[in-house]
């Protein structure tokens, strides 16, 4: 009896693919999930260097009202200042990086993906992180205050480390209800700019406020740029900036008053102290910045206006310092 001929019958080897071969015959199984890592380079560019000259601009003016009042530079202190001033800036721009991340908000981001958002390093290494810069100004913080032995300053630092954690952290972020500009002009203006002064001097004269102004206004003219970038995508992730709630008209109207209204006060203070008559030179980058803002057809275009204008800031600042110590 024959036996069934497909039984019998012999298969023909398998053909061996070669490498290179038509990608369409041939399948290359890749996980679209997968991300490469993140580099010091990403990591550099989430501290969102572009806005740590603010924190040079009230120190530089808070020492310069002090050694005015004094007659004397307390560099240790001014030092430890800058540390902390430092220090709460990169903090919370990763804060903000965490925050804006496991919210989503980054996901309709047109600058430079987020650390958080891209998914190329894990949510809690960024919190880690921002806490860390967050306690190296604590630590910077104590040690004024036991310099000094004026302990309420302890009260003050924690309000500013809750400032910046609560900006976009929290289920209430108060940057997500038109408040920023608010909280950045007490803080990184008037709080910084008078703290510094005070610490050093024990006084605080007028040229400490009108120098925290200055500063504040600068310092909220930098957010504007940046919530000018981002109007649109903002208002796609529900995030109501100022800049959201007033319109682009109005922002870039009150980018110009900011900034302009800075050197109101460099001229102001000119009349008593001729050497910040020079505060004026730092038009030269507060100029451009201004007109990118009004003119400018692409949103990325606003990095370089917000680029100048922290340099305009820490130009600012140090222009002055020079006119109280000259």
């Amino acid at each position: 009896m024959a036996g069934n001929p497909s039984k019998n019958r012999k298969r023909p080897p398998a053909k061996k693919r070669k490498p290179g071969g038509n990608p369409e015959k041939a399948h290359v199984s890749r996980d679209p999930r997968r991300v490469e890592p993140a580099t010091i380079r990403d990591w550099v560019g989430a501290a969102r260097l572009r806005t740590v000259p603010l924190a040079f601009t009230p120190v530089l003016i808070g020492t310069g009202t002090a050694i005015l009042v004094t007659g004397v530079f307390h560099w240790v202190i001014a030092l430890a200042c800058l540390v902390v001033a430092v220090s709460i800036q990169i903090g919370v721009n990763y804060a903000n990086d965490y925050s804006d991340g496991i919210r989503g908000t980054d996901d309709y981001r047109v600058g430079p993906a987020r650390l958080t958002a891209s998914g190329r390093v894990k949510p809690r290494q960024v919190l880690t992180v921002a806490l860390v810069f967050f306690l190296i100004a604590a630590g910077a913080g104590l040690a004024i205050t036991i310099r000094t032995q004026q302990w309420w300053l302890i009260l003050v630092g924690a309000a500013c480390l809750l400032a910046g954690w609560f900006y976009t952290g929290g289920k209430r972020p108060y940057g997500y209800y038109g408040l920023g500009e608010i909280f950045v002009f007490v803080f990184f203006g008037l709080v910084a700019t008078v703290g510094t002064n005070w610490v050093q001097a024990f006084v605080i004269p007028q040229e400490a406020w009108f120098g925290g102004v200055a500063a504040g206004l600068l310092a909220c003219a930098v957010l504007l740029a940046n919530n000018l970038r981002d109007i649109d995508q903002d208002r796609l992730a529900g995030k109501r900036t100022l800049t959201v709630l007033i319109g682009k008209r109005a922002t870039q109207w009150l980018f110009t008053v900011f900034v302009l209204g800075a050197f109101v006060i460099g001229v102001v203070l000119a009349v008593f102290y001729p050497i910040a008559w020079l505060t004026l030179m730092a038009l030269l980058a507060a100029l451009p910045a201004i007109l990118i803002v009004w003119t400018y057809r692409a949103p990325r275009e606003l990095v370089v206006a917000l680029g100048l204008t922290s340099l305009t800031s820490i130009a600012f600042g140090a222009l002055l310092f020079w006119a109280f110590v000259g």
